[in-house]
């Protein structure tokens, strides 16, 4: 009896993961074609740099108030997978809307709906895999390894059917991976895990599922957004995200510019994910081995040397080996966020911690950055990458103080 119990527990966590896994993998077949190639698409459309740079940057700013207050909802009412399905339906519905628009306010209007939705879907996302790992010894890195093994495809797929198409090509991509998230959404798993008693735990003695009396509060929200360590970790991850902020924006178009076909930059996107791939396929041995805030301060050191080298136009032998790097500057960083956030916040606050750092990182500091980015390439072209280097020098000043004084210990205290 006990061994079948533990049969059907194992069963069910691995149910659990694999539709999880899933939806990572929808999810990140929008990343694959938006990051590389929605840029492309509005040159396409007619836009120009600073245009593109506004379209881009809006949504990332505007996450600011929309992000965080869907996950505190999502806390709230104790609803994540409603949410996501939400959010991927709408997501679908702009972009059928944002396919057929032409000029740069209806572009604008209806880019900033469809941002909003598709982007709040990777915190909330986030925030079910951690339930995972908390509360059944899930292994987060091989759930959201997925994710990242479908960008690739979609950056592959890409850069040969813009070759082949043209930019109109971006957006039938963009709507097919729209699809495959909005019905990957309907097979989520029901977090929390505590609410299926089949599931194993992750320690001896679970906490015990959070009662109405428990219910997030805004106080809540100011103490966490408030404490000096958990300010200290949103600039330090922020500002290695947003190191990013020239590639993700121009990266395509300037690899263009200087002569490299679409399939090859195609498969430069895909070589940078293949690396974060392969650390998250050893991610718990690399937490482990690093430390949480050891590996920020490896992202963070990482983009210096990555941004500082891209920024000379290096030959195609060089640019191959640079894009491993983004293994540490994003996916290292990325690890150490995530699991700061599960050990440095209590678990009633979850989803709220993800809204309040992805809207920081991914809506403040990238947002800026991003608008910025225009200027910056128009004035610099390939060396506005040497301001991405300066920025990630900074981020490792402020991971090493992490590192210093946070002692792995939740910065605020849950109130009953």
């Amino acid at each position: 009896m006990l061994v079948s119990t533990k049969s059907r527990q194992r069963t069910t966590a691995n149910q659990f993961a694999v539709r999880l896994a899933i939806f990572y993998g929808a999810s990140f077949l929008i990343v694959g074609a938006y990051i590389p190639y929605f840029p492309v698409w509005l040159d396409g459309r007619g836009l120009d740099k600073a245009q593109i740079a506004i379209i881009l940057a809006t949504p990332l700013l505007a996450r600011i108030v929309f992000t965080p207050a869907i996950t505190f909802l999502s806390d709230r009412f104790n609803n994540v997978r409603g949410v996501l399905i939400m959010l991927s339906w709408g997501t679908l519905a702009s972009l059928i809307a944002l396919s057929q628009m032409h000029g740069f306010w209806p572009l604008f209007l209806l880019s900033l709906i469809f941002s909003l939705a598709w982007t709040t879907i990777m915190p909330l996302t986030e925030t079910m895999a951690m339930t995972g790992v908390q509360q059944a010894g899930l292994d987060y890195g091989r759930m959201r390894l997925w994710g990242s093994a479908t960008f690739i495809a979609m950056s592959f797929l890409g850069g040969y059917a813009i070759d082949g198409f043209g930019s109109p090509a971006a957006m039938v991509l963009l709507l097919g991976a729209a699809i495959m998230l909005s019905t990957a959404a309907l097979w989520l798993p029901h977090p929390p895990l505590q609410t299926h008693p089949h599931l194993p735990a992750a320690k001896p003695s679970p906490p015990s599922p959070p009662s109405p009396h428990s219910a997030v509060h805004w106080k809540d929200v100011a103490a966490l957004s408030t404490s000096p360590l958990f300010l200290l970790f949103l600039m330090t991850a922020s500002l290695v995200q947003a190191t990013h902020a020239v590639y993700y924006g121009f990266g395509t178009l300037h690899w263009q510019s200087i002569g490299i076909s679409t399939g090859t930059i195609g498969a430069l996107w895909a070589t940078g994910v293949l690396a974060e791939i392969i650390l998250f396929a050893f991610s718990g041995a690399a937490v482990v081995r690093f430390g949480i805030t050891g590996l920020l301060v490896i992202g963070a050191v990482a983009a210096i040397v990555r941004w500082a080298s891209t920024a000379l136009d290096p030959a195609l032998w060089v640019l191959f080996p640079l894009q491993t790097l983004h293994a540490l500057t994003f996916g290292a960083t990325h690890l150490g966020a995530i699991h700061f956030v599960s050990k440095a916040v209590p678990q009633q606050y979850a989803a709220t911690a993800q809204g309040i750092y992805a809207s920081f990182s991914m809506g403040i500091v990238m947002g800026i950055m991003t608008m910025l980015s225009g200027p910056l390439y128009t004035s610099l072209n390939g060396y506005a990458y040497m301001v991405m280097a300066i920025t990630g020098a900074l981020a490792s000043f402020g991971a090493w103080l992490l590192w210093k004084f946070w002692d792995g210990q939740p910065v605020i205290t849950p109130t009953s």
